[in-house]
This record gives structure tokens, sequence and C-alpha cells, in this order.
């Protein structure tokens, strides 16, 4: 399906630039932006993937978020493109393909709502591709979400515009913020982008008050030295706060980085180690197990608050309020957390 883009401007010539992400794609006529699914016709820019879906699904919303409504469902959906082209990519099949490429189908705003209330569930998860590069559907499906009392969740690179999320903040309600990484160096060289925007997205995230977690998926010989997740979970503690949920997740041989090695265990302790011991309340480790690792406790107490095990709750320790039952301190969960 394909519908008129928004944040876009015309040029000279029959030129436009497209105002989405923040490559800012300068496209003559019949050209594709980055991503793959926006496309210059005549002047004006036109989403090419709106109303197209890769993937549909109803997962535990622990695949996408800790402190968001704990142990219920969520419809996830996810469509083609990405902003990025990160070489190690898990999704790679869906997020660099074109819609031609790979089997998709065609859903209205008011379907995806529609199916989400059908499955019983109170939130609907943008996920696997770059759900930014969706942006007037995913809007479309959030609004009509909203009225109906969805939560809309995105799992994002945050490569976007600050116009564009202003405008996006209004509708969403929770976010997993994809870190590649902690140097400019890193974005430019394995991801074709820049990291400052994305810090400035979380901060924005964070002041606008939108639920936010942050993954960094720890790549061997490329994220993952201590020095640079190091000054990762500094950057947490200090611009954003002590109190967002931090992912260190695995990595498996994938796309262009078929010959590197899953990150090992030991690397992934450690980080997470780094990271309580620089000052960060809330750290998790995914794609691998380690007992306590999935588990939410008190940071003053440490008594274990929520007990998980491959995406799934099996005991939940928290007032009617939220609170540790021990110490009485807020926990930063959003909504009622359910087994």
């Amino acid at each position: 399906m394909i519908k008129r883009a928004e944040n876009f401007e015309g040029l000279e010539n029959g030129f436009v630039k497209c105002k989405l992400c923040q490559k800012m794609c300068v496209l003559k006529d019949g050209e594709e932006g980055a991503c793959r699914v926006r496309v210059n016709y005549n002047g004006t820019l036109y989403s090419i993937s709106y109303g197209i879906l890769s993937t549909q699904s109803i997962q535990p919303i622990e695949k996408v978020l800790y402190h968001f409504y704990p142990g219920t469902k969520t419809f996830a959906i996810s469509s083609v493109g990405c902003t990025f082209n990160c070489l190690w990519c898990q999704n790679f099949g869906i997020s660099q393909a074109k819609q031609a490429s790979t089997i998709t189908y065609e859903m209205t705003a008011q379907d995806v709502v529609d199916s989400a209330k059908r499955y019983g569930v109170n939130t609907i998860s943008f996920v696997n591709n770059e759900p930014i590069v969706w942006y007037e559907f995913v809007k479309d499906v959030s609004k009509i979400g909203k009225e109906s009392g969805m939560k809309n969740i995105l799992f994002t690179n945050g490569y976007i515009t600050l116009d564009a999320l202003k405008d996006l903040v209004k509708y969403v309600d929770a976010v997993n913020l994809d870190i590649k990484g902690f140097s400019e160096e890193l974005y430019q060289k394995y991801c074709n982008g820049t990291l400052a925007p994305v810090l400035d997205a979380a901060k924005y995230l964070i002041e606008n008050k939108v639920h936010l977690e942050l993954t960094y998926l720890i790549v061997p010989l490329i994220n993952d030295s201590l020095e640079e997740i190091g000054k990762f979970v500094d950057w947490v503690r200090d611009q954003l706060n002590s109190s967002v949920p931090i992912h260190f997740a695995r990595f498996f041989p994938a796309y262009k980085f078929q010959d590197r090695p899953p990150t090992p265990a030991d690397t992934l302790m450690a980080a997470a180690n780094l990271a309580y011991e620089h000052g960060l309340e809330y750290v998790y480790v995914k794609n691998v197990y380690f007992e306590g690792l999935e588990d939410t406790h008190c940071p003053r107490c440490h008594i274990q608050l929520i007990s998980r095990h491959n995406f799934n709750i099996s005991n939940i320790n928290l007032t009617s309020k939220n609170e540790c039952p021990n110490c009485g301190l807020k926990i930063p969960i959003v909504g009622k957390p359910s087994i």
C-alpha cells in the first residue's frame, strides 16, 4: 500500500528531502531512501510500506520490555526496512529487505487494533524491523489503539528527527531503545548512522515521561570492551537516571557477521556487574541464562520482586502500588504485573 509521507520537503527540479530520520535523504524522482521503503514519485515522498506486515504474533511482553505490564501478552507486528544497516543485524531478513523481496501482506490500522482486541491483549508492539520507517502506519495504528484503550510500544534504534519524534510520542506509551555501541566511530563504520541523535532521542523520551528501557547487544570485538560499556552505563546514570532498565543481550552470528562467535557468557556477566557497580539499579541479561539476571530485585533491600525465566514470570512479590513489600521503595514499573 502506498501513502503520501509526512516529514519531507519539496526541493527544486523534483527533488525531495526526507525529514523522518537523521539521514535526511535527498532523493530525485523515482529514487528510494536508505530505508528502502520511502520513494520520491514526481516530487512527492511516499511510504511504500504503509499497511504492509511481514510478521504478527502474540508474545510475552518481556520480549520487548520488563517494566511495562509485566507478565502480560502483547500483539507484536513488523514490516520491512530500517534506517540502519548494522552488519550484525539479528533480524536482517526483514530489516534489510524490500517489500517485494519477502513475504508480506496488508492490514489496515483498524485491522491491527481489532486483532489485538480479539486476542485479548492491551498492548501493541512494533518490533523486529525499524518502526520509524513505518511512521505513518505506526502513528495511525497508535491513534486508533489509544482511542480504544490500548498501549503502544516501539522497539527502535531511535534514529529519528526531533520534529517527527515530537509528533509520534503523543501516541506512544513505551519504548525499548536499541543502543548499538557507545562511539560515533562504531555507528558510522558498522551501522551507517550516528550516535548523538540516538542519545538525544532517549533524553527526549525521558523528559516527556515515555516509559523507556534500553537494550545493548554485545557484539564480540565490536562493542564489548568494559571501557565502552562503562561509558554507556555512566551516560545512562548521569544523563537519564539510574532507574532506567538496561538489557545486555547476547549476539548470535547473523547477516554479515556469520563468522563471529556468540557473545561469551562471561562478557555478559561482566557487563551486568559493571553496570551495577556504576550505580544502575535494574540490569538484565537476555538470550542466555544467568540465575537472577532476568529477575527484578529491589535496589534498596535487594529482595526478589519478580522472578523470570525465558520471558515468563513465575512469581510476583510487589504491593498493589508496585512497591517493595519489605522496604516500601516505589519500583518503576508501569501497569499491574500478571502471571
